[in-house]
């Protein structure tokens, strides 16, 4: 379907929506729809938050922001994303945080049907004290205190990828994070594509979700942009450095805002 009627299928108010993507693969094209859509009152995970996240907390889509690292990469911080916090501007945002590998297990619960997962780590820091939904287990076999974190399972996962087949299998492949776990962690998902093609191909290192993991796919050339699609185009790197002055100013946001067709 066309990623329109997927986002406004798949994506309510109130829900807890995961866009995945690591360095690329970044659903951007996606999250402009969602803004578009005007939806309110989001609970936005993600392990590392960037442009897209910047935009729709400075749309006022979210209310709550569960995430392990928060910046515009190679160039510095969020300033949408500061505002909120700082200032309730737009609207007030809540934020959950935990570490990387926290998060990357939060996912790997949920997509194993698990209520939670063991680790060591946030030993020696205060996240645990701040986050009720980190805790500690002890060890049946060892008597070891473990860290344990709350599964988690977003409404909707939505991520980028590079290929998918008549038949809706999906293929990516490059730098992946967790995209696999946050579609299976998800009760719905959606998948944006560059491309729809006759078969795929296999790749070095490539992760396939099957037609029977990914509820809609909607074909969205450069869709990851200003984020790069391996094997498709690269990182717009003067986009990231140019986020910085339009993010400072609420009135340039607020333009940038029209210029998406969106009247704030």
């Amino acid at each position: 379907m066309s990623l329109p009627e997927g986002v406004a299928e798949l994506v309510h108010d109130g829900d807890t929506v995961a866009l995945e993507g690591f360095t690329h693969l970044i659903p951007f094209a996606a999250g402009h729809e969602i803004i578009r859509q005007g939806r309110r009152g989001l609970t936005l995970v993600r392990m590392t938050p960037d442009l897209i996240y910047d935009q729709l907390i400075g749309a006022g889509c979210a209310s709550k922001l569960i995430f392990s690292w928060g910046g515009n990469p190679g160039v510095g911080s969020l300033h949408r994303f500061r505002d909120a916090l700082r200032n309730g501007w737009p609207v007030p945002l809540e934020i959950e945080e935990h570490s990387h590998a926290g998060m990357a297990n939060r996912y790997v619960a949920g997509a194993s049907g698990l209520p939670f997962a063991v680790l060591r780590g946030y030993a020696g820091t205060d996240l645990p004290t701040h986050t009720d939904t980190i805790s500690t287990v002890t060890c049946p076999f060892t008597g070891e205190e473990l860290a344990a974190v709350a599964a988690i399972n977003p409404d909707v996962t939505i991520v980028h990828a590079q290929q998918a087949d008549r038949a809706g299998n999906v293929q990516l492949w490059g730098i992946t994070g967790v995209q696999k776990e946050a579609v299976l962690a998800a009760k719905r998902s959606l998948v944006t594509v560059e491309e729809i093609v006759d078969e795929l191909v296999p790749m070095p290192g490539g992760v396939v979700l099957p037609s029977w993991a990914v509820d809609r796919v909607a074909v969205a050339p450069g869709g990851a942009a200003p984020s790069y699609a391996h094997g498709y185009y690269d990182r717009d790197n003067a986009a990231y450095r140019a986020w910085d002055a339009i993010s400072r100013d609420r009135a340039a946001f607020t333009e940038w805002l029209r210029e998406l067709g969106v009247e704030a």
